[in-house]
């Protein structure tokens, strides 16, 4: 979408005129230079076909036709197997790196709160050779303290370097590794410990403290913890018959010549390497079970997906590693001998809320190439950036936009702007450190507002993927060169995927013009299935008759003519109004959160009533300015709570979704502000920042009978 150029038509016309003029002199020769006729056919071309002719599949990219690919090299077939293989070719090259913390400090702001601070160095590394002998001094250590192959060890950890050292150990000794989200609720942690009856768990110091202290008793099969952080602490006050280890001691103790000398059970393809529990966000966490092969094909397609991937690459670490899309995305990393700075949204940016005013973030001093981020993210670079241009000058707010517009037009066709590029948005781009050459967005639709922005101001594609842990976060991935929005690309070489449809939602795939129905992904990423749960694997995995495996996935999408799959609904997400018609709560949420009053919000809608309501957390800042120009004033709270803003935020909101083109029955009619933000912490979200609609409904039950039953 355009932004507005608030000028008048004169100024506005000589604008374009110098701008045609700069254009015809320059474009014969970037275009001969640049190799825009070849990224313009690229981004055109037929990307994926169906094999069997028939518009429901199964889809497979082009250059996967015949058969789906599996290892990245041949006879490299197990994870243990493929961190050997980065080991022998990039033995020197750095792998992990972690900041160092030079001070860290409390700061109380204007409101009272104290907010903790911390001036952090250098990135510190391990090369790859180092990161090697770590881990299998660990894993020695592990199999010395009773940790036995094939028996379930967890990790319950934030992502850092020892996660990968950790999870590299189990994966050379044939430990499977179970992952938990470390925003888990007691209950639901307890759930997965005792479910997959692990005796070892690899944590930090911090959650033991704060969240694994208080669920112990009721994991009573547990003996060991190794606490990766290097200060030792001891804990006096845990029950009887729990052991508690330092990692570095458990290394230690591995690389004893008694330890390190005996032979140890290598993996073959189809043993577990992780069962990874799903962030619940329908329910009671699943444990999905995930094999070596799973993995190694998953990370095979995704790697095929990003041009010149090699180890000059550096890619920050910040995501959940407990969630499939980073720790896939940082095995395709150490698959290609590309080094892995590690951070957390705290410290990620110079503004980012832990990090000291005047001292730099982590994308300043790391300088990535290479990013994952989920939808979330991104929308609040989106919005802090266009907020902060509502601020400028009229002068330079006017050149942003006639930039921003000018850039968008020449995207559209596959051309560059490298002089917009270094004078308008080099500012912007810094704010990632600058290096970013490939964004990767997964685990939750990403609005098309949203993805061009940051392709204009942070001068990069954003690869936009597809895939659930069950297909190991694999399923598709749209190629850099196509700057097309809302779609998620073609099958990855190593998938294939079929529409089946669905009666009840109207979805076929003799649809015209595209073809639609509920996804079904196929191909040797399709995991092995639910831990201890039958039914459910009954329902949601498949074998057909060729002996492929298939993942019903729920969603609803439509395949257009180049091949490309856009996401279009879900049938979780799909609910049957009073009058008939059927209103998809992600629908509605995808148009109304591109509106900048809007931090996040949560449709919900009765069977037996005839209209949609929402919960909003809306933006403070935003909100605040609204609530000044209509002469309310008072804490964050209590402005939350006034009738008059919640009618003026529904009218705003109203706008924003005849704008987006929602129909008359999809426009919320009520909506209850929330003045607390939505967080993995208050159980509200996922760790990817997917609503959890039944906790939600949960917490907002008193407000949805309100807004309902009229009270």
């Amino acid at each position: 979408m355009k932004l507005k150029e608030d000028m008048s038509p004169l100024l506005l016309q000589v604008f374009r005129s110098v701008v045609w003029v700069y254009s015809v002199i320059t474009f014969l020769p970037w275009y001969l230079l640049s190799g825009a006729s070849g990224n313009q056919a690229r981004a055109k071309r037929v990307k994926a076909r169906s094999v069997s002719g028939n518009p429901a599949g199964p889809y497979r990219a082009v250059n996967s036709q015949q058969k789906l690919v599996s290892l990245l090299h041949e006879g490299v077939d197990t994870l243990d197997k493929v961190f050997e293989y980065a080991v022998v070719h990039f033995p020197q090259r750095d792998c992990l790196g972690t900041r160092e913390l030079l001070s860290e400090e409390d700061e109380i702001q204007p409101n009272g709160k104290v907010f903790k601070k911390v001036i952090l160095g250098d990135y510190n590394w391990l090369s790859y050779e180092d990161t090697f002998h770590l881990s299998q001094r660990f894993g020695s250590g592990l199999a010395a303290l009773g940790q036995k192959p094939l028996c379930n060890i967890a990790v319950f950890c934030e992502t850092r370097a020892e996660w990968i050292i950790a999870a590299q150990a189990c994966f050379m000794y044939n430990f499977p590794l179970v992952t938990l989200y470390s925003t888990l609720g007691g209950a639901a942690i307890a759930h997965g410990l005792n479910e997959t009856e692990v005796t070892h768990i690899i944590t930090s110091k911090d959650l033991l403290q704060s969240r694994l202290k208080a669920i112990l008793m009721d994991v009573p099969r547990l003996k060991h913890i190794i606490v990766v952080d290097k200060k030792p602490t001891s804990w006096p006050d845990l029950p009887r018959g729990i052991m508690v280890h330092n990692m570095a001691t458990v290394q230690e103790l591995g690389a004893k010549p008694e330890n390190i000398m005996v032979s140890r059970r290598q993996p073959v393809p189809s043993d577990i390497a992780v069962i990874m529990y799903t962030s619940g966000s329908t329910g009671i966490p699943k444990g999905v079970m995930i094999s070596h092969s799973n993995i190694i094909a998953g990370i095979t397609g995704m790697a095929e997906r990003i041009p010149n991937l090699n180890e000059n690459d550096t890619y920050i670490g910040y995501l959940p590693l407990a969630h499939v899309l980073e720790l896939s995305a940082e095995l395709v990393c150490v698959s290609h001998g590309c080094r892995i700075g590690y951070s957390s949204p705290q410290t990620l940016a110079d503004q980012s809320s832990k990090i000291k005013k005047g001292s730099k973030g982590d994308t300043s001093m790391l300088r990535p190439t290479l990013m994952a981020a989920v939808p979330e993210i991104m929308d609040r670079i989106y919005k802090n950036v266009m907020t902060k241009v509502e601020e400028m000058s009229s002068v330079q707010k006017t050149l942003f936009v006639l930039a921003y517009n000018y850039k968008m037009e020449q995207i559209s066709k596959g051309y560059g702007t490298p002089l917009c590029d270094r004078l308008v948005f080099k500012k912007v781009r810094s704010l990632l450190g600058g290096n970013t050459r490939v964004l990767l967005s997964g685990g939750a639709p990403l609005s098309a507002a949203t993805q061009r922005f940051m392709n204009i101001c942070f001068c990069c594609p954003v690869g936009q993927g597809y895939g659930l842990t069950e297909t190991c976060g694999a399923g598709t991935i749209s190629e850099l060169s196509d700057y097309s929005t809302g779609r998620v690309g073609a099958p990855l070489v190593c998938s294939e995927i079929r529409l089946k449809n669905w009666e009840e939602g109207g979805y076929f795939s003799t649809d015209k013009p595209n073809p639609r129905g509920e996804i079904l992904i196929g191909g040797p990423n399709v995991t092995m299935g639910y831990y201890k749960n039958e039914q459910k694997n009954r329902e949601d995995f498949f074998v057909d008759a060729n002996g492929q495996r298939w993942f019903c996935t729920g969603d609803i999408g439509e395949f257009h003519p180049d091949g490309c799959l856009k996401i279009i609904d879900r049938k979780k997400d799909l609910v049957k109004l009073q009058a008939g018609e059927y209103v998809s709560l992600g629908k509605v949420e995808a148009v109304l959160k591109n509106c900048p009053l809007i931090d996040n919000i949560c449709a919900y809608a009765n069977s037996d009533e005839s209209y949609v309501i929402g919960f909003v957390v809306p933006n403070q800042k935003q909100l605040t300015a609204l609530a000044e120009q209509k002469g309310i004033r008072g804490p964050w709270e209590e402005i939350c709570n006034q009738a008059e803003m919640e009618k003026e935020v529904l009218r705003i909101i109203t706008d924003a979704a005849i704008t987006g083109k929602l129909e008359r029955f999809e426009i919320p009619k009520k909506i209850r502000l929330s003045a607390e933000p939505w967080t993995p912490e208050t159980g509200l979200v996922t760790d990817a920042f997917k609503l959890k609609r039944k906790e939600l409904k949960t917490h907002y039950q008193d407000d949805i009978e309100r807004m309902y039953g009229g009270k």
